[in-house]
């Protein structure tokens, strides 16, 4: 890699790290496996940095997508770290708040790694299914059943969600 390049790829992981951990974060649940995603989509985006300049964020979430659901080897553990909550104050209870959270995290963990990386695209991304399926390398309609499962098997495995309404609702 030029000069150039190291300095606009290093100016791109500056800018843009904090939004793909946070995407990285929400497909792995856990801290140091996202950090260990996102360094690895990282490396492979600057392998082929000059490549993809037109579009490296695009190409760095889809990297992260195929990384997450490709990690066969990574053993998932029964055991869920708690974030300690801080106390924020201003008059309002986050306590529901931070509930609604800990259900959806520990929930997202129970599905299968196609299934979260399809949920965290389309409900956290907010991307349409054909976007969705174009970083995931299927069909749209591949898509949309898998979101429909997703969702079903989310309400089974956390049955106090339904009070939260659907991601259309809390969205809004």
């Amino acid at each position: 890699m030029d000069s150039r390049s190291e300095r606009e790829f290093l100016d791109f992981v500056t800018a843009r790290s904090h939004a793909l951990f946070r995407v990285a974060f929400a497909l792995t649940g856990h801290q140091q496996a996202a950090e260990d995603l996102l360094q690895s989509a990282l490396a492979k985006t600057a392998v082929r940095w000059r490549w993809i300049e037109s579009a490296p964020e695009a190409y760095v979430r889809k990297v992260l997508y195929h990384e997450h659901v490709s990690w066969w080897r990574r053993r998932s553990s029964t055991e869920l770290p708690v974030a300690v909550i801080p106390d924020r104050g201003g008059g309002r209870d986050l306590s529901q708040d931070a509930v609604l959270r800990l259900i959806v995290a520990r929930a997202l963990l129970r599905l299968g790694r196609r299934q979260r990386a399809v949920l965290v695209l389309r409900f956290l991304e907010d991307l349409s299914e054909a976007e969705v399926a174009r970083i995931m390398g299927c069909s749209p309609g591949t898509v949309a059943s898998q979101t429909s499962r997703a969702l079903a098997r989310l309400r089974q495995l956390a049955p106090e969600l339904r009070e939260f309404g659907t991601p259309k609702e809390v969205r809004r």
